[in-house]
């Protein structure tokens, strides 16, 4: 009994924890009282016999207790560790329960654990590194954790983004509450709420100024620590408010790739990662200077012209630069470019260096020297190839013509960008990139962004990444967002394709150039989608002779009384000392002196020239050629035998690739007309495609459901039937050294689709282009495209395209909305006159083709269906064709046609 009151005596900070329990009892009661509390251990701990008989404490074991404790007030270092562990805890003043520390596991954590003992530099003294882990400081560190993902997922919502100050860029005030920040109040939080029991911990967390100079280590998921693995809670809100919350807002967290997030936050939230030397500043204020003293300079010299200025939104002009100068430094050689009208002169004049004499001669109002009706100036595209200086690489800008139609251009650009990268051989878009500007009205409203977006990652229509751009002027010609919109940001519509969005104030210039390096760099690494969101306003009207104060009274009484974003940036840099102000107006000067001396030149100019303005130029396509010679589209008989067969024959490998017993029935068919020389439609398409693949011309039919063909007439695509994606494309192995033939079901758009093509047939003229309508009827969904580009492309803007529409058209009993392609439609947009006849010759026939805008036709043949399309690239200039195409004269037993009528010597008949 006295050694048990020895041991009593010694474990004094447990005497005042068990009041009434009689030093003689204490061996029992601790048994008892904290038997299930002290044996608190993980799942697998290894015993010489069951755990159930030798329980950790019993009545029987006072005397062991007894020796050891005694062994360690001797000798800490005499007894097991584990007992040096009790015994030192409950010397410093554990609880009952808390002085026992279970033995660490020798397995490896798994994945996404981490030891308990990783924590210990933040427990909080020496007794809870020593005994149990207080599971308030396990809670408290989940709770800073879900601040910072908080941040990351919504830190966007209170980002400092209206350079005015008027209005949330989200078009909501309202903070969310899972956010954390200096000034807000946790009190307050709303109780139903999925995350409310961890709020409850967040705002105990929060409750005392103490807890902000608490240490916590940092998750894996975020980089605002930089080479710190802890931060004090203060300097952890420090730093999420600076890169989530500041000038810059960051949607990217539905992102469904671990990957690119962490990527995205690695280039926000590392410390410093946003810093910019003097000279990066000052080429920064250069080219804002630039921008701003073009617009100037136009409204001094023509002050009652519509021009559609930047005035506000200026920083769009740095911000192109840099894009262009660090996708140049990552390896693209050419940009493709679409934009609106507002800023399009000040892109040409300082992003693409168009010569600003060409571009004052339009305000002249001068004759042509060319034939067309051209268009008005902010419509007018261009093609520039030059040195990028930043980089000392070239690089060609093309800037795509474009009606008042917005957002129209969208699939016309990224159509040419994939023919570029396709004749570049540039398969992962190293080399060509497209960016395309929008406006913030347009960019939410019109359904034609929605249809590009969905050719982003289809297999024939992805551009690998394209740069998206958005004016955002808060305010759409005059209609408040808030009545323009139903998404949070105009923006939301980028999301269904997994792409980042970077909201930006368009008064930090900084912050929008660091924007752009990681726009470019997200493009080059991951060939994926972005955007760009320059929130900015508009300080004149939707023109420049437009009263804006009719309807936005408010909103531009702070724009009259808000400084110029140059003016704003000039004052920060001279307040740091990077520049001077005599070096801020010696840059303005310049640029000032550079306009003068172009305004002199453009003055003598006495013609203007609709050729500068060519954003899609030929070279040598026209130079040596009778504009009025065709030539013959008739070819060898051995030919088309090759090519029947070839494209009557199953695959090579017949025994392994299973095809549809259907198939068999329509190639045995067809090798029986190849046999009989005669040719049914399917067959005279296979001898036009095919003979033109041997000339080494590319091929390309797009559209829904080409590869088989709506009425199931075509099938240049054979599909294994046991073996999913394997495939065989007959004509695409007709001879070793042809040309390449690529046949694509589309999207279920013929907007977005048909522009697309119409993009990819401007960039070469030596390739037949073909868009095909599931039924001509679905044509004027694409009504936009056929009459501001396809009829008119021509005469407004001297561009040529082969482009040739085929509309299934016929009344076949398959209802309204299956009978007709409108053929009076197109008839009345031809630009034919019908008081003049040209004189009849030889060169009647051609002549017309050359006069008209387009060539319509409705073949009766498959001969004269195989020269017209032969015909497009025998032409020695190039004009859309739109072909009413049959639906049952594809197996109509009269419509065939001998090969007779295909051979050398034969032509198309009128």
């Amino acid at each position: 009994m006295h050694r048990a009151r020895t041991v009593i005596n010694n474990l004094v900070p447990l005497a005042p924890l068990v009041p009434k329990v009689a030093p003689e009892r204490f061996a029992s009661w601790l048994a008892a009282a904290n038997c299930k509390i002290i044996l608190n251990s993980p799942p697998k701990r290894w015993y010489n016999a069951p755990v159930s008989t030798e329980p950790f404490l019993n009545g029987s074991s006072g005397s062991y207790v007894e020796e050891m404790y005694n062994s360690w007030l001797a000798d800490p270092k005499s007894v097991h560790a584990s007992w040096d562990a009790f015994f030192r805890n409950s010397s410093s003043g554990a609880g009952p329960g808390q002085a026992y520390q279970s033995p660490p596991s020798l397995a490896l954590p798994g994945r996404n654990e981490a030891p308990l003992s990783s924590l210990a530099p933040f427990l909080g003294g020496s007794s809870a590194l020593g005994g149990q882990v207080d599971e308030k400081i396990i809670d408290d560190h989940l709770a800073v954790q879900a601040i910072i993902r908080s941040y990351q997922i919504r830190g966007h919502h209170i980002a400092k983004l209206d350079p005015l100050g008027i209005s949330s860029a989200d078009l909501d005030d309202r903070i969310p509450p899972e956010l954390l920040y200096n000034h807000y109040s946790f009190d307050k939080l709303p109780a139903s709420t999925s995350y409310s029991d961890l709020e409850r911990k967040v705002a105990a967390l929060m409750s005392q100024e103490r807890d902000m100079d608490r240490v916590f280590k940092l998750p894996s998921t975020t980089y605002i620590g930089g080479k710190d693995k802890a931060l004090p809670l203060k300097e952890i809100l420090r730093r999420l408010e600076t890169a989530y919350c500041r000038h810059i807002g960051v949607e990217f967290m539905f992102i469904n790739s671990l990957e690119q997030c962490n990527w995205i936050r690695q280039k926000f939230e590392t410390p410093g990662i946003m810093e910019m030397d003097s000279e990066q500043k000052r080429l920064i204020l250069a080219r804002l200077t630039r921008a701003t003293g073009f617009e100037a300079f136009l409204a001094r010299k023509w002050s009652s012209e519509k021009r559609f200025g930047l005035e506000g939104c200026e920083i769009l002009i740095p911000a192109m630069k840099q894009l262009i100068d660090k996708s140049t430094e990552l390896g693209v050689e050419s940009i493709v470019m679409g934009m609106p009208h507002r800023g399009r002169l000040n892109v040409l004049a300082n992003v693409c260096r168009k010569p600003l004499e060409q571009i004052f001669t339009q305000f002249a109002g001068l004759e042509a020297a060319d034939d067309g009706s051209g268009d008005v100036k902010y419509h007018l595209g261009t093609y520039i190839e030059r040195l990028n200086r930043v980089t000392n690489k070239n690089i060609r800008l093309a800037v795509v013509a474009n009606p008042s139609h917005l957002e129209a251009c969208d699939p016309v650009v990224q159509g040419k960008t994939r023919a570029e990268q396709f004749y570049r051989g540039d398969g992962e878009g190293k080399k060509v990139m497209s960016m395309l500007l929008h406006g913030d009205a347009a960019f939410c409203g019109q359904g034609i962004v929605f249809e590009t977006f969905h050719l982003s990652d289809l297999p024939d229509y992805t551009t690998h990444g394209t740069i998206h751009i958005v004016a955002n002027n808060q305010i759409g010609f005059t209609t408040d967002p808030r009545h323009s919109r139903s998404s949070p940001y105009c923006t939301d519509v980028a999301r269904v394709v997994n792409a980042p969005i970077f909201h930006v104030n368009g008064d930090d210039p900084e912050s929008v150039i660091h924007v752009c390096n990681v726009a470019a760099e997200w493009r080059a690494t991951f060939h994926k989608d972005c955007v760009i969101d320059i929130v900015s306003y508009r300080r004149n009207g939707h023109n420049e002779i437009d009263e804006p104060m009719f309807t936005q009274p408010l909103m531009y009484r702070k724009i009259r009384n808000t400084k110029p974003g140059l003016q704003l940036y000039a004052e920060k840099l001279i307040k740091e000392g990077t520049v001077t102000p005599e070096e801020v107006k010696d840059v303005a000067d310049k640029y000032e002196k550079i306009c003068e001396e172009a305004y002199t030149n453009a003055r003598k100019e006495t013609h203007i020239k609709y050729k500068d303005w060519l954003d899609s130029p030929w070279s040598g396509f026209f130079e040596g050629k009778d504009p009025l010679k065709v030539s013959l589209t008739g070819i060898k008989e051995d030919t088309l035998v090759h090519i029947g067969k070839r494209f009557s024959s199953p695959p090579p490998n017949a025994a392994e690739f299973v095809i549809h017993r259907g198939l068999e029935r329509i190639l045995k068919a067809r090798m029986e007309m190849v046999e009989a020389r005669i040719a049914d439609w399917a067959m005279a398409e296979s001898f036009a495609f095919g003979s033109l693949l041997k000339e080494g011309i590319h091929v390309r039919l797009s559209g829904q459901d080409v590869e088989r063909g709506t009425f199931s007439h075509r099938h240049h695509v054979l599909h294994h039937q046991l073996v999913d994606k394997a495939t065989y494309r007959p004509l695409c192995f007709l001879y070793p050294d042809q040309a390449p033939y690529t046949v694509s079901n589309s999207s279920l758009s013929e907007f977005g689709v048909l522009g697309f093509e119409l993009g990819y047939s401007m960039t070469n003229p030596n390739a037949l282009v073909c868009w095909e309508a599931q039924f001509g009827d679905f044509n004027n969904t694409a009504q936009c495209i056929i009459d501001q580009f396809i009829s008119s492309g021509q005469a407004k803007w001297v561009r040529q395209s082969g482009l040739v529409m085929l509309l299934p058209h016929g009344l076949e009993g398959m209802g309204p909305e299956h009978s007709s392609a409108r053929l009076e439609r197109f008839l009345q947009m031809s630009s034919d006159d019908p008081d003049y006849f040209p004189p009849e010759s030889e060169e009647f026939a051609v002549r017309q083709l050359h006069d008209i805008n387009w060539i319509v036709a409705n073949c009766s043949t498959p001969a004269n269906y195989f020269h017209i399309l032969r015909r497009q690239i025998a032409l020695p200039f190039r004009k859309p064709l739109v072909i009413m195409t049959p639906k049952s004269l594809l197996r109509h037993p009269e419509a065939k046609s001998s090969f007779d009528e295909m051979v050398e010597g034969s032509e198309f008949l009128r």
